[in-house]
């Protein structure tokens, strides 16, 4: 790995830890408001934004940063990191252990590093995706630095598929899979990297929801299916904040046409 990378890795492990340290005082303790577009935000959210906002700008000069409780537009700036400083704040308000501290790398508005830390099982996530990029990127995904792959299994009544609170019409008569909402986008996703599952779907999910998730899938192993419009490059000048991307993720491509005709009985 160049000494570039590792910076990029050791910094997102680093900084994530110390916020999530805080974020486990916080956890189960703090009240949630409402937001415009009906999601929850805590004080613990909004401290969280600011700290890893301010340990990139001390870090990484000259990067843009897109983050869910700070600027939510696209700057458009060579390299922009994309955080979602808690992702799961309705978990993490009601005591529920699953929800996540989620951070991104772009360059040129595309996903090529992405970090997920969950402090309550002090478990990390990360993945290198070059496209057609000559970044001299690592490749692999990873949990806790072990490399992860997505599983190679037919579905069966004995496996897993994520689905999310909106999503819910694709419980029909004959799913092939016993269904799961974990209420995290991030992690929902990160289930299927992991091989633990086979396929999820999110119906709303926002960029800072998946932009590290997004990478770390893809270096498992992993299908991405963007149901409405394709989220990345990002456009410069464009505001995120009501924009959302329905996906589908699955193990392998195989299963894309298993599970999509469930997936379209949800009105995205």
């Amino acid at each position: 790995m160049t000494d570039f990378w590792t910076t990029i890795l050791e910094f997102c492990q680093t900084t994530t830890v110390r916020v999530g340290k805080q974020l486990m005082q916080d956890f189960g303790e703090v009240q949630a408001s409402q937001k415009a577009d009906g999601s929850l935000v805590t004080r613990s959210d909004q401290w969280a934004d600011q700290e890893l906002r301010d340990a990139i700008a001390s870090n990484f000069s000259g990067y843009g940063i897109l983050s869910e409780e700070g600027d939510t537009t696209f700057p458009g700036t060579e390299w922009c990191w994309v955080i979602d400083p808690l992702d799961g704040t309705t978990n993490f308000t009601r005591g529920i252990p699953i929800w996540s501290i989620s951070v991104g790398l772009l360059y040129q508005g595309t996903p090529v590093f992405g970090y997920v830390y969950v402090p309550t099982t002090n478990e990390s996530f990360h993945g290198f995706w070059q496209g057609s990029f000559d970044l001299a990127t690592p490749s692999g995904a990873f949990r806790n630095h072990h490399p992860i792959h997505t599983s190679d299994d037919a579905p069966s009544k004995n496996h897993f598929f994520n689905l999310c609170s909106r999503s819910t019409a694709l419980i029909q008569k004959g799913f092939p899979c016993k269904l799961r909402m974990l209420g995290v986008a991030s992690y929902n996703f990160l289930t299927v990297a992991s091989g633990a599952v086979l396929g999820g779907m999110e119906a709303t999910p926002k960029v800072w929801d998946f932009s590290a998730a997004w990478v770390i899938v893809q270096a498992a192993g992993g299908t991405w299916v963007s149901l409405k419009s394709e989220p990345f490059p990002l456009l410069p000048g464009e505001d995120y904040s009501d924009r959302s991307f329905p996906t589908l993720v699955v193990s392998r491509p195989e299963l894309i046409p298993v599970f999509t005709p469930f997936v379209e009985a949800v009105k995205i």
